[in-house]
C-alpha cells in the first residue's frame, strides 16, 4: 500500500502565500507523477499543478505565474507554492500520484485533504 500525507493548508490573507507538502510512503517502486487537485465547496475537482517524472509541469491557468509545483524525489515529496493567493483559491487541496507499485503495475492514490482558506 501507498500513503500520501499532505501538510502545509491554513489561513492565509489575500496576497499572501502558502507552502502545501505532499508525502508519499510504502511499497513504491517509481512515481510517474505527483501533482496538486482542489475542490472548492459546490464546484467540481480541478487540476491545479502536474509534474511529472521527466520534470514537465502542467498549471491550471487561474494559477499560472502565481503557483508553482516541484518536486524532491529523495524523499518522494511534492510541494506547492502558493504566492499571491486570492479568495478563489479557497478550496481543500488534494495530492494526487500515479506511481507504480511494481515495475508492470501502476496505480493512482489521492490524499485526504487540506484546507486552504484565502480571507480577510
Amino acid at each position: 500500500q501507498v500513503q500520501l500525507v499532505e501538510s502545509g493548508g491554513g489561513l492565509v490573507q489575500p496576497g499572501g502565500s502558502l507552502r502545501l507538502s505532499c508525502a508519499a510512503s510504502g511499497s513504491i517502486f517509481s512515481i510517474n507523477a505527483m501533482g496538486w487537485y482542489r475542490q472548492a465547496p459546490g464546484k467540481q475537482r480541478e487540476l491545479v499543478a502536474a509534474l511529472n517524472s521527466y520534470g514537465s509541469t502542467n498549471y491550471a491557468d487561474s494559477v499560472k505565474g502565481r503557483f508553482t509545483i516541484s518536486r524532491d524525489n529523495a524523499k518522494n515529496t511534492v510541494y506547492l507554492q502558493m504566492n499571491s493567493l486570492k479568495p478563489e483559491d479557497t478550496a481543500v487541496y488534494y495530492c494526487n500520484a500515479d506511481i507504480y507499485i511494481r515495475a508492470t503495475i501502476r496505480m493512482v492514490y489521492w490524499g485526504q485533504g487540506t484546507q486552504v482558506t484565502v480571507s480577510s
